[in-house]
């Protein structure tokens, strides 16, 4: 895997937004409901994560530390990038600086929700995953109380409310369209996005009953996704004897057999 220095951070959207986009995600993530729907993220990845097998794992933004949702993992060769440190390599995600058909685990944190150009992104995975690799989405859900929090907020909020959020349904659509076979997608993050630690706790409950009975409300989502293998199908040649041509051939023949 090519992972060359730091790249220029060079983008259709002012820089020193997104660069404050992420900032204020990783603010976020440490106050008490972000560190509540950390928590949540983390079980889940802590459980499918070790299960993905390879030789390089990227990991694409974060949630306020490094690499986390890529512990656990089997992976050796494990590789951070955002736009600002504590990532390992500094890039766009449009414009990954990695070689086609190279990465096995690709992890997009929060990423869609803060780029000008989404399906660019899932096209430069595409590019660098290899035939049956995976990819882990990790989204804030618009059909949530996140979501209804951040229309309160509006454009001119801080992140991680100035995100333009995407359903779990859009994201589907864009992962089949490139040939993505959607293996898993769990909710998570059903408690309002309180900043009383002590009632969020008392308010855990809550986590359960939602992914019960009403899944499609969590506050956030991880979707995993495999690459599918591009099969070449046979083609039967389309010349074929003629069977009437054969069978008059047969005939005549005969015919000059039996006068003789």
């Amino acid at each position: 895997m090519d992972l060359p220095g730091p790249w220029d951070m060079l983008s259709a959207m002012n820089p020193s937004d997104a660069i404050r986009d992420r900032q204020d995600l990783r603010a976020w993530y440490a106050t008490p409901p972000g560190e509540a729907l950390r928590a949540e993220l983390r079980r889940y990845a802590a459980s499918v994560v070790p299960q993905l097998f390879g030789y390089h794992a990227l990991q694409v933004g974060d949630l306020g530390e490094s690499l986390d949702m890529l512990e656990g993992s089997r992976i050796i060769h494990q590789v951070s990038l955002s736009l600002t440190p504590p990532a390992q390599v500094l890039a766009q995600p449009r414009a990954l600086p990695v070689q086609s058909d190279t990465l096995d685990v690709v992890v997009l944190a929060h990423v869609l929700e803060f780029c000008s150009d989404p399906h660019q992104v899932l096209r430069e995975v595409d590019r660098t995953l290899v035939p049956e690799g995976h990819l882990l989405i990790v989204g804030f859900n618009p059909f949530s109380l996140m979501g209804l929090r951040r229309l309160f907020a509006g454009r001119g909020g801080m992140a991680p409310w100035r995100g333009r959020y995407y359903s779990v349904f859009r994201i589907k659509d864009w992962l089949r369209l490139l040939g993505f076979d959607l293996v898993a997608c769990v909710p998570a993050g059903f408690r309002p996005p309180l900043r009383g630690a002590g009632l969020l706790r008392r308010l855990q409950f809550m986590e359960t009953l939602g992914a019960r009975f009403w899944p499609y409300f969590g506050g956030a989502y991880v979707i995993l996704a495999r690459k599918r293998v591009a099969t070449l199908t046979p083609m039967r040649p389309r010349w074929r004897p003629r069977r009437r041509l054969a069978a008059g051939l047969a005939s005549s023949g005969l015919r000059r057999q039996g006068r003789g």
